[in-house]
């Protein structure tokens, strides 16, 4: 963690002036692609060229947890589930495999914390992960040629119960760091471009709730959502226990090791790895919903310049989000009123992300192309 930290830097402000420039010579009125001008900007910073690559292949990884709070009723599925859904992801069945397909992404699920063993997984070798992934093809080319993906990098079988003790240890939190980081590195060694954050967890929109309210301020009632769908009873017990943890444990901000340990997942912590990662090796991260909007505030927390690798994929309908966007400064590409998690809602942002950086390559300028400027 301690190399990945030293080797995120600032956004190259000479390459996002030159992209600003380039903008202004394009055949469009200034300003007229409205917030994906600003992202070309800020991903020639964060390439520190003009203009930057194109960001692709994308790679999502899955991280999946399951948490102790379960126990306090917060969500009326069964923690099983979090153990069936990584198999269901393994065989091309959820949502986020559909989303990839259609954008040609890899999929890689990542066990950091999963309480049961996932039914049907195929291990990779003994105390390592699956095989190297392969690169994806290129955006829009359709499904990549192999399966998604399992790597068993357990930290622990779930989180404790936030509400009684502490959800995890620092070391803890510092090993689920560790395998979002050395996730993020595998997939950028395998050739991606641009990483795509997912996560799996039944209860885990109540820890990423505690997370927000610690890490902005923000509260409870204003951060908690409905998760799977919840009935009112079942809401008002969620913002509840997030006010209880948030009082037992009173997390210090300014220690964000400390505020994942209280009240985080194993999940949200390999989710802020796998984000410092991204920022260390320049290469732009979609942050997705709720859960990993949580895991991107801690990782802001410990690289203030990480932000500049983030990109917002979409504004999430779990209220956490929008709060945790906001606190980041970062405007959401899609909002569709979407709350499913996995990763979906990045994936499908994929293709703004690289049409974004497409106009910089592609369209013609006022003086190439032969056309009157203002």
């Amino acid at each position: 963690m301690r190399e990945t930290l030293a080797a995120i830097r600032p956004l190259d402000t000479d390459a996002m002036a030159a992209a600003r420039a380039l903008h202004a010579r394009l055949t469009k009125p200034a300003g007229s692609l409205g917030t994906l001008e600003e992202l070309s900007v800020r991903l020639a910073g964060l390439a520190g060229t003009c203009p930057p690559p194109l960001p692709g292949p994308a790679a999502v990884g899955v991280f999946a947890g399951d948490h102790g709070v379960h126990a306090q009723g917060v969500t009326p599925w069964p923690q099983e589930v979090t153990a069936q859904m990584v198999t269901n992801i393994l065989a091309g069945g959820a949502v986020i495999n559909a989303f990839a397909r259609q954008v040609g992404a890899r999929v890689t699920v990542v066990d950091v914390g999963v309480a049961g063993p996932p039914a049907g997984a195929t291990p990779g070798p003994a105390g390592g992960a699956a095989a190297e992934p392969a690169p994806a093809g290129p955006i829009g080319a359709g499904p990549p040629g192999d399966a998604p993906e399992l790597v068993q990098a357990r930290v622990r079988a779930g989180t404790r119960d936030m509400t009684v003790e502490p959800a995890l240890t620092r070391d803890e939190v510092v090993a689920a760091v560790a395998v979002g980081i050395d996730t993020a590195d595998r997939l950028v060694d395998a050739g991606a471009g641009l990483l795509v954050t997912g996560d799996m967890g039944i209860a885990n929109t109540t820890p990423a709730a505690a997370l927000v309210a610690a890490f902005t301020g923000a509260d409870p009632l204003d951060v908690t959502g409905r998760g799977t769908g919840i009935d009112d009873g079942t809401y008002e017990r969620k913002v509840a226990v997030v006010r209880a943890a948030l009082a037992r444990h009173a997390p210090d901000p300014a220690d964000p090791v400390g505020v994942l340990a209280a009240v985080g997942g194993l999940e949200h912590a390999a989710l802020a790895g796998f984000v410092l990662a991204g920022a260390a090796r320049r290469v732009p991260v979609l942050v997705d919903g709720v859960i990993a909007a949580a895991g991107a505030l801690a990782a802001a927390a410990l690289a203030p310049d990480a932000r500049g690798a983030m990109v917002a994929g979409h504004r999430s309908a779990e209220p956490g989000a929008t709060v945790a966007l906001r606190h980041l400064g970062l405007t959401p590409l899609l909002d569709l009123g979407m709350r499913l998690g996995e990763g979906s809602g990045a994936m499908l942002a994929v293709p703004v992300v690289a049409a974004a950086v497409r106009v910089l390559h592609e369209v013609a300028t006022f003086d190439s192309a032969g056309v009157s400027s203002k």
